[in-house]
């Protein structure tokens, strides 16, 4: 049981970590786009996200792959980056019929992505144990958590944008999408790799 405890919290705050922003902005680029209404398909977004960083999380731990620290620091602002893009792109569409595909395959693929962006850490709390397959499995369950917390926290700050404050849900969506890229841009240049 302390296990489980330890690493629920673990992805919990994986996700939650302030100094590692990256998760939480790839979370609103991803999410901006919907409200309370699609609350199936933003269950399924999240959670292929949390399939993708799983799997890669798995392949990394157990030897499978391994890519290049430097190349992951680079394409985790780059997806954030990509995501935000396309829904300024989209905007106008999106504010009337959210984009689900294009979203399902960010959130799969992306999330591989970002899955081995953690994986060096999490070989380290695992260390050398034979069976790492329950640790990764309450892990993924600890940043599914979080990133529900998130999301439920993106599609508030939503609602009362566009009741309240009188947003459209277009120039929610361009405004917050642009901010995203605004803070990521930063993130890209300090880990270019050319």
């Amino acid at each position: 049981m302390d296990n489980l405890i330890f690493f629920v919290k673990e992805g919990f705050f994986h996700v939650l970590d302030w100094k590692a922003y990256d998760h939480v902005l790839f979370l609103i680029a991803l999410t901006v786009v919907y409200d309370f209404k699609n609350w199936k398909k933003i269950f399924w977004l999240i959670t292929l996200f949390t399939v993708g960083h799983t799997l890669s999380l798995i392949l990394a731990a157990y030897g499978v792959i391994s890519v290049s620290r430097a190349w992951i620091e680079f394409l985790i602002p780059l997806t954030i980056f990509i995501t935000a893009l396309v829904n300024i792109f989209y905007a106008k569409t999106a504010s009337k019929n959210t984009k689900t595909n294009t979203n399902l395959f960010f959130a799969l693929f992306f999330g591989l992505i970002h899955g081995l962006g953690f994986s060096s850490y999490f070989n380290m709390l695992v260390g050398k144990a034979s069976s790492k397959l329950l640790p990764l499995l309450e892990f993924a369950l600890g940043v599914e958590l979080a990133q529900i917390v998130i999301v439920i926290l993106i599609l508030l700050l939503g609602f009362i944008a566009q009741t309240i404050f009188r947003f459209s849900k277009r120039d929610w969506i361009l405004v917050i999408s642009s901010v995203v890229i605004g803070v990521t841009i930063p993130m890209l240049i300090n880990n270019w790799i050319w």
